[in-house]
């Protein structure tokens, strides 16, 4: 019998592809059990659609499986939801198409949080084989091959990247993911950057554990890079006690002056210009989500890459702003 403390794995999907079940049964190999599995699932057709006549899932008793639409999903509530479903002291947030390059990738992801060296921590992502030069070069950048426990003393050095975190892969402490107000119920993206901004600001730290692997990596084209970072621009101009006075243009540079070099010296130096490119989308894409506020609803919409959130948000500001005992259009009689 295992004695160590329980997890639980989190995994939103949506149009779910066989990645999924392969998923599944890498996270059941691995050196430390997962207790369960809980699956949030967006548009239940798709899900349907994947595992029909197959007794994949219903034979599989720790997996949960919970269906929602797509204008009820949002990064930070639908994982929120999740997680209340969980009873266990730790919990880790995946994506479903993350891979784990072996069987000790929660082991070693709970490693320096068992130990009591982080709170929190997350995996390195690796390029899949599909990835192009460029973006392959990027996940070396942003996934580097030795370890690091992150807090508030490194925010001097390492500025923004003090915050980096990933839902792709990571672990959490249930009792301090609870304590300081898990993650933010209406996320257009960066749900994960945020949460774990609050946690180092609180004086928890955050563990980089660079020998639990994932693989995952993905191929954008300009006019996707655009929207994601336009949503990113967004998710930091709506936290500026986050992020005022942090600046993330510095690292996109290093990224590009770095790629540049990368790709010369394997002889690939006919990328560069698209380099550029998609580098020019990703920056005109977060300046212009910096600036949101000041842009017409219907260019909002043509920009972003989640329309849903911005529906549900217009209900919650529409919703605050109505005063139950005004009526609208209901006689005070019939209020009585």
């Amino acid at each position: 019998m295992d004695n160590r403390p329980a997890v639980d794995v989190i995994i939103p999907t949506y149009k779910p592809t066989e990645r999924l079940p392969e998923l599944i049964l890498l996270l059941e190999k691995q050196t430390y059990p997962v207790n369960r599995i809980i699956l949030m699932n967006t548009e239940e057709k798709y899900f349907n659609s994947l595992f029909y006549g197959r007794e994949f899932i219903r034979k599989r008793n720790h997996v949960t499986v919970v269906h929602l639409s797509k204008l009820e999903f949002n990064h930070g509530r639908t994982r929120a939801e999740g997680v209340k479903l969980s009873d266990a002291p730790y919990f880790i947030c995946m994506t479903d198409d993350a891979k784990p390059k072996d069987e000790t990738l929660v082991e070693r992801l709970l490693a320096p949080i068992l130990a009591g060296q982080a709170e929190f921590s997350f995996a390195r992502q690796l390029p899949t084989e599909s990835s192009g030069a460029i973006e392959a070069f990027t996940r070396r950048f942003n996934y580097p091959k030795t370890s690091r426990i992150k807090s508030a003393a490194d925010l001097e050095e390492l500025g923004i990247k003090t915050y980096f975190f990933s839902n792709v892969c990571a672990a959490y402490t249930r009792a301090l993911y609870d304590e300081l107000g898990g993650f933010e119920k209406l996320a257009i993206f960066n749900e994960d950057m945020v949460f774990a901004a609050g946690a180092i600001k609180k004086g928890y730290r955050i563990a980089y554990a660079a020998d639990a692997k994932v693989y995952h990596s993905h191929n954008y084209d300009g006019k996707t890079q655009f929207k994601r970072n336009f949503d990113l621009g967004v998710s930091q101009a709506e936290h500026p006690e986050i992020f005022a006075g942090i600046s993330s243009t510095g690292e996109g540079k290093k990224l590009v002056k770095q790629t540049i070099s990368y790709l010369k010296s394997k002889k690939k130096g006919h990328l560069v210009p698209k380099l550029i490119y998609l580098s020019g989308c990703k920056f005109l894409g977060y300046k212009l989500g910096l600036k949101y506020k000041h842009l017409p609803f219907g260019l909002i919409r043509k920009c972003t890459l989640n329309k849903e959130y911005w529906m549900q948000k217009n209900i919650r500001t529409a919703s605050g702003n109505i005063d139950a005992t005004k009526g609208y259009g209901i006689s005070a009689e019939e209020r009585k």
